[in-house]
């Protein structure tokens, strides 16, 4: 049995020059992605050098527009280039919101990568203690 899930993928709703912006942030978090843990990490914490902390506002307008130029960002498993995306169009912009990996502290058992921004989990929808971090990117 599969679930039905909506995705909100409405590229023309963002202006042409940021939407360039957000589809190379996606681009290069698919590509990021690829990497071994160790490694997204320590690329993370180069390009958050010199950025002030994002906002609640700037990250969540962040992941809504990777939402809306990119499919797979938006899907069931799409967390992490979604995260990824988020905070790399965040730093595009001289803001770093809190990048963090975990896992949920309910069953069932999955990993999840997801941003936080003033502490609040962005765009989750998921109570604070919803998700255990094993390490962030702050």
């Amino acid at each position: 049995m599969t679930t039905p899930e909506a995705v909100p993928y409405h590229p023309r709703s963002i202006p042409f020059p940021r939407r360039l912006t957000a589809r190379a942030a996606v681009g290069c978090a698919h590509v990021l992605a690829t990497q071994p843990p160790e490694r997204i990490r320590a690329v993370l914490a180069r390009l958050r050098a010199g950025a002030r902390p994002a906002t609640l506002a700037e990250a969540s307008a962040a992941r809504r527009t990777v939402l809306a130029v990119s499919l797979a960002a938006g899907g069931h498993k799409g967390c992490l280039p979604r995260s990824l995306a988020t905070v790399l169009l965040c730093r595009w912009y001289g803001r770093w919101p809190t990048w963090c990996v975990g896992v949920r502290t309910r069953p069932p058992f999955a990993a999840h990568a997801w941003v936080e921004a003033e502490g609040v989990l962005v765009g989750e929808g998921a109570a604070p203690d919803y998700f255990q971090r094993f390490f962030t990117v702050e």
